[in-house]
């Protein structure tokens, strides 16, 4: 198996278990989708924000992954979402970066604003 491959093995042995939570289903999330898998890093995403809602890290990597795997409407309506959740949080630079790549996707896929 490669190091990427490893990585993303023994964090999907964590889960369901005692360290189970937002932040080791954020990192799974961020493996899958830095290895090309979008389709698997989406739920993981999900997982985490289930864990915390207001976690604008997952939000971010949630929009990301719904992108790449060419669900832009639901990307969009993710970076919605994660900008609420930053702004909650005072993460102004969160907040900022999913401003531009919300317009970015509303620019190119010509989609409405939500």
């Amino acid at each position: 198996m490669n190091p990427a491959g490893d990585r993303i093995a023994a964090l999907r042995a964590l889960r369901d278990g005692p360290r189970d939570g937002a932040l080791l289903r954020f990192a799974l999330g961020r493996a899958l989708l830095d290895a090309g898998d979008a389709a698997a890093a989406a739920p993981e995403f999900e997982r985490a924000i289930g864990f915390d809602p207001a976690y604008s890290a997952a939000w971010q990597g949630l929009g990301e992954a719904l992108a790449a795997a060419g669900r832009f409407v639901d990307a969009i309506a993710a970076y919605e979402r994660g900008i609420a959740a930053a702004e909650s949080r005072g993460d102004v630079q969160a907040a900022k970066v999913m401003h531009v790549r919300r317009r970015r996707l509303q620019i190119t896929w010509r989609t409405p604003s939500l």
